[in-house]
């Protein structure tokens, strides 16, 4: 299953989006540039341009492999990769998926269900990784939580994005 590549690339937008919500001055900003020890002089040094677009492309990859985690079907074609006829359009094989996707293939596309996934991996793989990070580097909880939680939203947002329109 071929996500589209166009809501691939939308979703990839909303780290950005959301970043620039989330660490703004009025919601966590103060209280991460606490946490981390920086200031507003600091965050303005450094080539900002490049800052975005590498912002973008890891956006865009972590959108990408997101998509095969929020929409099961994607999985449904794995379990026929080895057989004779895949990808061959009227092969048995291709017939059979087909039929499949063509009953089954709309099941569990709604944009809860991707951010209810998306968040899932927002708290069983997001947080763990960068709580320990943050652990280790002396930062604290409360620099993970609020990292932590930016990444549970950002990811939720994605996963429904990409489970309802991609």
């Amino acid at each position: 299953m071929i996500p589209n590549m166009l809501v691939v690339a939308l979703a990839a937008l909303v780290p950005v989006v959301v970043g620039f919500l989330y660490y703004s001055p009025v919601t966590f900003g103060n209280a991460w540039m606490k946490v981390t020890g920086l200031t507003k002089e600091k965050l303005e040094e450094g080539n900002r341009l490049l800052l975005f677009i590498v912002t973008l492309l890891l956006s865009f990859i972590l959108s990408f492999f997101l998509f095969t985690l929020v929409v099961h079907q994607t999985h449904y074609y794995s379990l026929f990769v080895a057989e004779p006829g895949f990808n061959e359009e009227g092969s048995a094989i291709m017939n059979q998926i087909d039929t499949f996707m063509e009953a089954y293939g709309g099941y569990y596309r709604t944009f809860k269900h991707g951010a209810f996934h998306g968040g899932l991996i927002g708290v069983f793989i997001g947080l763990p990784i960068i709580m320990i990070n943050g652990l280790f580097e002396k930062k604290g909880f409360k620099y993970g939580f609020i990292n932590a939680g930016y990444w549970m939203v950002t990811l939720a947002l994605m996963g429904g994005i990409l489970c309802q329109w991609g």
